[in-house]
This record gives C-alpha cells, sequence and structure tokens, in this order.
C-alpha cells in the first residue's frame, strides 16, 4: 500500500532566494492568504470594538449610504484580498504578472449568454428555493426595489466584488487549480473565503440574532458557492467580471429584494436558501462535469489518466 504525500498549496519547485522576497516567491499563496486575513482583520479592529460591534469602545461609525458597514467594512475589504493579491503578484511576477492580473480583472469579452445566465439565474434559483420555504409564491417587490435592483448591483460590484474576488477568484484559485485540480483547489479557496468573513459576526453585519450555527452555516455556503463560482470563472476562460457578477448578484438579492418578496420569512431563511440553493447547484454541477468544473485538460493535474482501448 502506497502512502500519498499530504496536500500541499505552494509550488516547492518555485525559485528560491535569501529573505523575505525569496519566501514570498516559494509560498506565494501563504503569503496571500496570510496578508488578506491580517491585513482585513487589523482594519476591521476598530468597528468590532466600537458601539457597532462589542461595545467596548463608546464610539460608533457613522452611517453612509444608510448603514455603517461601507465606513466600517469596506476599507478593510478593500486592504485584504486584492491588496494582499497585488503585493504578492508585484514581488512573485513583476510589471509582467501585474499586466495579466489587471487583464483577466478586466476581462468583459464574454459569451453575452453568460451575463443573461448568471444575471437570471440567481434571482430565479433563490426565488424558487425561497418559495419553497416559504410554502408559496414570491410577493411582488415595490417599485422603488425594481428601480434600485441595477445600481445596487453596480455598487456591489465596485464594493464587495472588486474588494474580495481579484484576490480569492483571480489570484488564489488558477494558482491552487493548476497544482491541485478544480476540487480540490476549490475545497482550499471556499473555507478560507468564508472563515475571512468571521470578524464581522460580532458586528451588525452578522445581524442581529448571531448564534454559534450562523457562521458556521456562512462557510458551508461559501465552499458551496466556490463550487459554481470555479465553475464560472473556468467556462469563461478566467473572467474575473463573471465571477464578481455571481457573488454581487447573490449578495444584491438578497439585501435589497428578499425580505420584500418573502415577507412572511424571517432574516435567517435568506441564509437557509442561500445555502440550499448553493448546495444544489453544486452538486449538479460536480456530477455533470465529473468534478472538472469547466477546467481544460491541460489545467486539471488530477485528470484521471486514460486508458489505452484493449
Amino acid at each position: 500500500m502506497s502512502i500519498q504525500a499530504p496536500v500541499s498549496i505552494e509550488d516547492r519547485s518555485a525559485p528560491t532566494g535569501p529573505g523575505l522576497r525569496g519566501s514570498i516567491r516559494r509560498r506565494p499563496l501563504t503569503w496571500f492568504f496570510s496578508l488578506a486575513y491580517l491585513l482585513s482583520w487589523v482594519a476591521w479592529t476598530p468597528y468590532i470594538l466600537s458601539e457597532n460591534g462589542l461595545g467596548i469602545w463608546h464610539f460608533a461609525f457613522p452611517g453612509a449610504g444608510g448603514t455603517t458597514q461601507l465606513l466600517g467594512v469596506l476599507p478593510g475589504a478593500y486592504l485584504g484580498p486584492i491588496t494582499a493579491a497585488l503585493l504578492i503578484t508585484g514581488v512573485t511576477e513583476g510589471r509582467r504578472g501585474l499586466r495579466a492580473w489587471r487583464g483577466r480583472m478586466t476581462k468583459f469579452k464574454v459569451g453575452r449568454r453568460w451575463y443573461v445566465l448568471v444575471l437570471v439565474s440567481v434571482p430565479a434559483a433563490l426565488t424558487l428555493t425561497s418559495a419553497a420555504l416559504a410554502g408559496r409564491g414570491p410577493a411582488m417587490p415595490p417599485v422603488v426595489v425594481l428601480a434600485a435592483f441595477l445600481p445596487g448591483l453596480i455598487m456591489q460590484m465596485v464594493t464587495t466584488g472588486l474588494a474580495e474576488e481579484p484576490g480569492w477568484r483571480e489570484f488564489a484559485m488558477p494558482r491552487l487549480q493548476r497544482r491541485h485540480g478544480p476540487l480540490l483547489g476549490t475545497l482550499v479557496v471556499g473555507p478560507l473565503w468564508g472563515a475571512w468573513h468571521l470578524p464581522l459576526f460580532l458586528t451588525e453585519w452578522g445581524g442581529p440574532h448571531v448564534t454559534w450555527s450562523t457562521p458556521l452555516e456562512f462557510i458551508v455556503t461559501a465552499i458551496a458557492l466556490s463550487f459554481v463560482m470555479t465553475w464560472v470563472f473556468n467556462r469563461t476562460d478566467e473572467s474575473l467580471p463573471l465571477a464578481m457578477l455571481l457573488h454581487c448578484g447573490v449578495n444584491n438579492y438578497i439585501s435589497l429584494a428578499w425580505s420584500d418578496m418573502f415577507p412572511s420569512l424571517s432574516d435567517g431563511y435568506a441564509a437557509h436558501a442561500l445555502l440550499l440553493t448553493s448546495t444544489a447547484a453544486a452538486v449538479v454541477l460536480l456530477i455533470a462535469t465529473r468534478g472538472r468544473l469547466g477546467c481544460p485538460p491541460a489545467h486539471d493535474t488530477h485528470a484521471l489518466p486514460v486508458r489505452p482501448a484493449a
């Protein structure tokens, strides 16, 4: 019986060198994840300790756009994944790598069917799942909600999408996928993406009724949704805007329309609906793609060998 070596997220064959730069080049993913967590969590500390969080500091963040999250959460989000990816790419790949990274970030030229698919499937799937939980069809949202839907989606793309996805999906996922394949790569990114949000459950961001199961459900949902995002990212030839649109479409629908469409359900059911929808979509994609999630064969290091014909 052979013993398989444990999975490592790093490529030990990478060029080495002395000092900090050499360490970053040997372990770019370890440095990325560490910096993404450190920069965000340190920046979020005042918000967590303020009246908007634990109340240890007698200071409240002012509201902007009807929420304190723009001033309390967004700065830390921008200092985390996207900044970490920028720094590590610059150290390990230089200007050429930064140009390639920027090119994938602005890869809007994909088939229009993908934009239609993401824009329609996200609210449709969440609506169907929520209707099943409610035992009745959705109510028509107010006109003001419909009018705000597209501007809200654009705002989500500029804030949440731009802050997070250039790191998780554009920097980390391709590197993990090349080394370990799409399945294991997603199983690394998914929980790390979800756990990155954990300190925010101590603040208004987490909602008024946080229990021990709330962050656990969130992380499981992040893992399931990551499988869907990996598939979209691969199938669109690594178009980051499409991955961002999927992520932000979920956030936008739940924050703007969900409560008006399902007034009989408490806020916690939105998380349940997202978990069920993401899990169902992930299972379907894993079965349909046999775990490849749209990854080209040349980049799937864990593809099964082809047996010669007898």
